[in-house]
């Protein structure tokens, strides 16, 4: 088994004549979290969709959890699982319900089991009769990752997870993704928020005009770039 989640050389991905992603570059390592760091029009969603297997590189190789994400797509999603930027939930269910119908697609064995353990790992037993129309942003966000978390996927990607929530919910959230790095899982994760990078993150590599111009743990980051011109802004973008 390869020590690497996620290989990606030399990607490209172009959309009429507007190049999104041009010859990226990097590696992620398995039980490790990964950022993705970039401001929007980046290309961190266009690289997650790749790598996800929802659209196709013009070139390059991509290799997820060792599988060729273009040759065998459907080995790859048996190892992955997605959050995305919208909380896909269903607001008429309740959260119980929600996880019972998510556990059931994915034919899992025992599934009320799974899924009071789930509530209880998502701090959402209390809310789990309840409809989501109950719930808040935050609450919302911990029901999508715990239907991520079912059936134990190898790596889950979170795109932008924190957009959208209060800053007592982001905490709160960072707080359920470091509990879901600790059970072993590897996390890839993108975000226009160096501070969110810098709290949860093992590796970041920052991705900007369709290229990565910097890979590394925070402390390498800080000893690569320039303190003045190249300065990360805390809250979106690299200048």
């Amino acid at each position: 088994m390869t020590s690497l989640a996620v290989s990606v050389e030399g990607l490209k991905k172009a959309y009429k004549d507007h190049t999104v992603l041009n010859g990226v570059n990097f590696q992620v390592q398995r039980g490790s979290v990964f950022a993705l760091l970039g401001s929007n029009g980046a290309g961190k969603t266009t690289a997650i969709k790749i790598l996800t297997t929802l659209i196709q590189a013009d070139e390059g190789k991509a290799e997820v959890c060792g599988i060729d994400v273009a040759k065998s797509p459907e080995q790859v999603r048996e190892k992955i699982s997605l959050t995305g930027q919208n909380i896909a939930v269903d607001e008429i269910l309740t959260g119980r319900e929600n996880l019972e119908l998510v556990a059931k697609l994915r034919h899992l064995p025992d599934r009320k089991a799974i899924t009071e353990t789930s509530l209880k790992q998502f701090d959402l037993e209390e809310a789990g009769g309840k409809p989501l129309s109950t719930y808040s942003g935050g609450m919302k966000r911990r029901l999508d990752l715990a239907m991520t978390m079912l059936g134990s996927p190898e790596l889950v990607f979170l795109d932008e997870p924190s957009v959208g929530l209060d800053p007592e919910a982001r905490l709160a959230l960072w707080d359920t993704i470091r509990k879901m790095a600790a059970s072993g899982i590897t996390i890839f994760l993108t975000t226009q928020y160096l501070e969110e990078a810098e709290a949860l993150a093992d590796q970041i590599a920052i991705l900007h005009e369709g290229k990565i111009i910097v890979q590394g743990t925070l402390d390498e980051l800080k000893n690569i770039l320039p303190a003045k011109k190249n300065r990360i802004r805390r809250k979106t973008t690299v200048t």
